[in-house]
């Protein structure tokens, strides 16, 4: 937790409440926040490590991580963020799945709620993005690392696994911290995959426009591998779900038809992960905004002014 006051309240006793666990342990790591964090932990019985300056090539948060993991003697490692809310048998219910599909990590995706604007528009786009793109079962069966897909806001490893891909060392300075750590272990051998994670746990990643906007741009840049992936991506999202709309309002049936399938591909996505359905009508402008977003952030990138909770991302 790095100046995690405002979330304390709402994620720890989540994480205290868990059951159907034969064995089970809380940590927490207190990333030099200034806020009221420490302060707040100490009402609660968790075990609390203050984390260690940041070292030269790392990420703050893949140091946490890896911070945690030193000290975690458990079977599983279960990385949760500070802003995701879990059910009381969130964690055994995920590892019960894992354990049946003989997984070595799963990454179960959090119901995403939006409440501005902007976070209606941009959130769902996360779950419609791998769901639309990524046949994940096919990746899963044949192990392809160029098709993980994970989410760092709710991750779960086998620490043997961890370990033998060296954990969040391999993956240090990579602003992708989720997808990079679940390549890795594909790439080594191991199975697993991204689940239906929407009943189970939920997540607001961002307070406000703002933050989303920084949020986003601090990665977006890394998302698609080079600025020719990016560019690419680019034209695939304009082609698909930009150019149908003109097509569309210029008297096109066939316009119409791509125009309405992208849009009914993202009520079906916001039906199965209990996401917010009216944002599927605002599509062209969500696909709009993010194509901002992706330019905005390889200017950042381009000019050196990438940060996140105020360390410079290099």
């Amino acid at each position: 937790m790095r100046n995690e006051e405002s979330n304390i309240d709402g994620v720890i006793p989540d994480l205290v409440s868990q059951s159907q666990l034969a064995q089970c342990e809380v940590l927490v790591l207190n990333d030099h926040s200034t806020d009221d964090t420490a302060a707040k932990l100490s009402h609660y019985s968790v075990r609390t490590l203050d984390g260690k300056d940041l070292p030269s090539g790392w990420l703050g948060k893949n140091f946490a991580c890896h911070q945690l993991s030193e000290v975690a003697t458990t079977e599983f490692l279960v990385f949760i963020d500070a802003d995701v809310r879990l059910t009381h048998t969130a964690v055994s219910s995920a590892i019960a799945e894992m354990t049946r599909l003989k997984w070595d990590f799963a990454s179960p995706y959090p119901k995403q709620r939006a409440k501005s604007v902007l976070e209606i528009l941009i959130q769902p786009l996360l779950q419609w993005s791998w769901f639309a793109t990524v046949p994940l079962r096919i990746a899963e069966k044949f192990r392809i690392p160029s098709m993980a897909v994970a989410n760092g806001q709710f991750l779960i490893i086998r620490k043997s696994a961890y370990s033998a891909i060296g954990g969040h060392e391999t993956i240090k300075s990579d602003v992708i911290d989720d997808i990079a750590i679940a390549r890795e272990l594909i790439h080594a051998g191991f199975r697993g995959g991204v689940m239906d994670g929407s009943k189970i746990a939920n997540c607001r990643m961002y307070e406000n426009g703002r933050d989303l906007i920084e949020g986003y741009r601090k990665s977006l840049w890394r998302a698609f591998g080079s600025p020719i992936g990016s560019l690419v991506a680019i034209f695939i999202l304009s082609s698909a779900a930009l150019a149908p709309w003109w097509f569309a309002l210029h008297g096109s049936m066939l316009g119409w038809i791509g125009a309405l399938s992208g849009v009914f591909s993202r009520f079906i996505v916001a039906l199965k992960t209990r996401s917010r359905w009216e944002s599927a009508l605002l599509h062209p402008i969500s696909i709009l905004l993010l194509i901002v977003l992706i330019l905005w952030s390889w200017i950042g990138r381009a000019r050196g002014t990438l940060t996140w909770r105020d360390r410079t991302i290099e």
